[in-house]
């Protein structure tokens, strides 16, 4: 979480310092000032390369987002497999879970059914540790 609020206060001040720079060049163009050809020529060019970074980490922060969402995504629907051991029953009861729907005390099969766990049974959740 703290992440994020991290990667968003830095978009935000990138870009206040792109429009800030815009305006900047915007206010030097309209003003009829002498300057040496050589400050003219790295003027617009510092301002497309400032521009261009700008483009480019906005890109690299969505694509990293993108990728992270779809990991934290894909691993919550691995599918595990709770075993239910209940007291005076030989055989445990199997259920496959998604791993999003597991909670301490409860979970949700694929098929919907929501299962509560008494307090004389024991869970035992395989799958978890798949790379």
């Amino acid at each position: 979480m703290l992440g994020k609020i991290v990667v968003t206060v830095a978009v935000i001040l990138i870009a206040i310092l792109v429009l800030r720079q815009r305006s900047e060049a915007e206010a030097e163009r309209r003003l009829p000032v002498k300057r040496n050809s050589a400050a003219n020529n790295t003027g617009p060019a510092k301002a497309s390369d400032l521009r261009t970074a700008a483009y480019l980490f906005l890109i690299l922060m969505f694509g990293t987002g993108a990728i992270v969402y779809y990991l934290r995504w894909q691993d919550d629907h691995t599918v595990v497999t709770v075993n239910l051991f209940r007291d005076g029953q030989s055989q445990p009861a199997s259920y496959q879970v998604f791993k999003y729907q597991l909670e301490s005390r409860s979970f949700t099969t694929t098929e919907g059914v929501r299962i509560t766990v008494a307090d004389n049974e024991r869970m035992e959740v395989t799958g978890l540790d798949s790379p």
